[in-house]
């Protein structure tokens, strides 16, 4: 085990150093936090060392916990994982004490936290508990916890001391939002205490170590009369603070985040008791949250697949496709987004539009942007400049010449695609690909256009680019492998999340989208009232209600699609009901946020104000309510189902694309670790009982799919060792 060394300089100032051979950025280990314990051990007894610097080998100090080591905890039950919590926080609280004598916190000595970079997580708890945090001037680094993220909390002492340094209002961002911030916010915050020049952390961590007085090792806490900043929760300020964050949590929740709630309640339990006490209400509130299926899921899709996906699990075996210059067709708000993450990220970029004053506006919202980015002191003039010169903005393709991808991003109109297809591959080599940028045409069928259909594929990007971290991609009946890869390297490169399908109308995203949304509308023609709806949805997890969301995308943009659907797939469209809703909204010149109403009311600022109350005129609110489990399961089941029948179809080849596609596409329930990550925690045979009931009293919509029966059949989950069954 060499992750932690040590070594002892002609001072007495010992330096541990943290550096994890086989990866690139520090995680903490079972095997780790023994060495460290038993250096930290070593320190406190040679006579000779005045004090420790733990600092890190890399350019940053650490990324966290290694999740094989929470696999393991929780293999062993709620014991083992409470028991390594706690092992945890004796070495922790080792170091803070640093040898000093239990009853006169004399005698101890002095450790400092040099972080060169990043510092999350258990990166950021083990320096908390040194007597000092001092980081390199570094503007890229991040510092924070971000553990409620992935559905967990800071179980490392990080919850009690922060809440102990800071106070519980301060912490609260950084606790229950996961805020990270560069080295001199962090500091500004409170979170760490000095920020330095790259070139002297070492020294200034030495300087502090050979300098500091006994009273500068005794943590706040430790101290006599220690009072909690902001008030305890008997404190009349304190009251305060605490009933405010509990209806913040439920409120930013909604109660289906387990972690959330149990951060609170650790908090708020570990305030009214001693320190050591306090630890071990955080580990066991920790405990309780690792055993819940929900932090499992989200841990799988948000961070294990999401990271493998992102280093290209399904990626063809074939050479780097790194894109040098790409082209993009069309310079509305998508074609400009686009323009603007790649040459963000280093590429040169092309943007051509029919008017060379179209071409300068689209070039002019990455201008925009990066005047947004220097405001907020993240984007420097230099960097903007830099940016800016990577776009040409013209309408002449023959600057396209020496492109190796085109992304086309005009009108969803196979027509225009196909005119734009025919230039662009006049003016480019005959190795270039060429990605159309479509939410619904099927790619094979566009890809007639091309004389390359090998070289064809679908990019499917979410609006608005700069902020959407998916990317949809599609191969079509004829795509090659150098194609899928050069997508894929594309996507990694402008730093998103991809997911690859199979082509299909609505391929696998809009697939899931659309019958949520329909039936949030399929209710409101029954007489559900709207609000029912709209909170149904929210209350369990989703981020928007499907009237919300509809308002978001347009009621236009829906009608077009819904035409569009109808004249594919004539008699066996299944949807009337919900366009009698949906054109009548359109007639009404109610098209959206856009137009500042829709489902919704907005003020002339677009604000929105509450549900149109016009709507009740046309679609009476129905005597008798369906009860809040039913509208929640007609709109989950709206989503999950299409999401098993895209793999049953072969649409999606890998359950993992689903989920993390579905979190971070649409938004579906992170809680839930996606729509396989939610079939599993219920269970199959709960499903199907579900859909059996659904199909019954609402329709075939809800015919329970045979896979999904099978499952249930045998006991099976999507993933090995799913969490047990619950009702849903």
């Amino acid at each position: 085990m060499t992750d932690f060394t040590y070594s002892v300089d002609a001072d007495g100032v010992a330096t541990i150093t943290w550096d994890v051979k086989a990866k690139s950025m520090n995680v903490m280990s079972t095997d780790a936090f023994a060495l460290l314990s038993e250096l930290i051990d070593q320190a406190l007894a040679d006579a000779g060392v005045k004090g420790v610097i733990l600092t890190s080998g890399k350019k940053d100090f650490a990324g966290g916990m290694d999740l094989n080591v929470i696999a393991q905890m929780r293999a062993g039950g709620a014991k083992a994982i409470f028991d390594g919590v706690m092992t945890m926080h004796t070495v922790l609280r080792k170091i803070e004490r640093a040898g000093m004598d239990p009853k006169t916190l004399k005698g101890g000595k002095p450790i400092v936290a040099a972080l060169p970079g990043t510092a999350l997580g258990i990166g950021l708890e083990l320096p908390l508990s040194c007597h000092r945090i001092i980081a390199a001037d570094n503007p890229k680094a991040k510092i924070g916890l971000p553990e409620i993220m992935v559905g967990i909390f800071p179980g490392a002492g990080g919850t009690t001391r922060l809440v102990r340094k800071m106070g519980a209002m301060m912490a609260a961002p950084f606790l229950l939002e996961g805020k990270l911030s560069d080295p001199k916010s962090a500091k500004a915050a409170g979170l760490i205490d000095e920020v330095v020049a790259p070139g002297d952390l070492l020294a200034r961590a030495k300087d502090w170590v050979l300098s500091a007085k006994e009273a500068d090792l005794v943590k706040p806490w430790d101290a006599k009369g220690y009072k909690l900043p902001g008030g305890a929760p008997y404190h009349p300020a304190g009251f305060m603070t605490f009933v405010g964050a509990s209806a913040m949590v439920m409120g930013k929740t909604m109660g289906v985040y387990p972690a959330a709630k149990a951060l609170l309640a650790a908090v708020y339990e570990g305030a009214l008791v001693p320190f050591d006490t306090a630890l071990k209400i955080e580990a066991r509130h920790f405990t309780s949250v690792l055993m819940n299926p929900s932090s499992t899921a989200m841990i799988r899709s948000l961070f294990i697949n999401k990271e493998a996906l992102e280093k290209g699990a399904n990626r063809p075996k074939v050479a780097d496709q790194s894109v040098k210059k790409l082209g993009v067709i069309g310079a509305g708000m998508m074609g400009a987004g686009i323009a603007y993450v790649s040459a963000n990220a280093g590429i040169e970029v092309v943007l051509i539009d029919s008017t060379q004053e179209a071409a300068d506006r689209g070039k002019a919202h990455s201008e925009g942007l990066l005047d947004k980015g220097i405001q907020r002191r993240k984007v420097t003039a230099e960097k903007k400049a830099e940016v800016l010169a990577r776009i040409t903005a013209t309408t002449d393709y023959a600057a396209l010449s020496g492109c190796d991808l085109i992304v086309e991003a005009v009108f969803e109109d196979p027509k225009v695609k196909a005119e734009v297809t025919a230039k662009v591959e006049a003016a480019v080599g005959t190795d270039c690909i060429f990605a159309t940028n479509t939410s619904t045409l099927p790619i094979s069928g566009l890809a007639k256009a091309s004389q390359r259909p090998a070289n064809f594929i679908g990019i499917h990007f979410f609006s608005p680019v700069d902020k959407m971290a998916l990317v949809e991609i599609i191969r079509g009946k004829e795509t090659n492998d150098t194609a899928v890869a050069k997508a894929l390297d594309f996507v990694r490169q402008i730093r998103k999340t991809p997911i690859v399908v199979n082509d299909a109308r609505f391929f696998y995203a809009n697939r899931c989208i659309i019958p949520y949304i329909n039936e949030g509308i399929r209710m409101v023609a029954e007489g559900v009232e709207p609000a029912l709806i709209e909170n149904a949805a929210k209350l369990v997890g989703m981020p928007l209600g499907p009237l919300q969301l509809v308002d978001e995308t347009s009621i236009d943009l829906g009608v077009k699609i819904a035409k569009a659907t109808k004249a594919a797939m004539g008699d066996a469209y299944p949807d009337g009901a919900v366009d009698a809703v949906l054109f009548w909204m359109a007639d009404q010149g109610r098209m959206g946020k856009k137009a500042n109403a829709g489902f919704y009311a907005y003020d002339a600022t677009g604000k929105r104000e509450g549900l149109w109350d016009g709507l009740a005129a046309q679609y009476p609110v129905a005597d008798t309510q369906p009860d809040l489990t039913t509208v929640q399961h007609r709109l989950l089941m709206a989503q999950v189902l299409e999401a098993v029948r895209a793999l049953e179809d072969g649409v999606l080849t890998d359950i993992r694309e689903g989920d993390v596609g579905a979190i971070l596409g649409w938004g579906f329930a992170p809680w839930s670790g996606g729509p396989f990550g939610w079939l599993d925690i219920i269970g199959a045979a709960r499903a199907v009982e579900v859909c059996d009931h659904l199909t019954a009293t609402q329709g075939d919509r809800f015919t329970t799919p045979q896979m999904l029966r099978d499952m249930a059949a045998t006991g099976r989950g999507f993933y090995p060792a799913a969490g047990a069954a619950q009702a849903a």
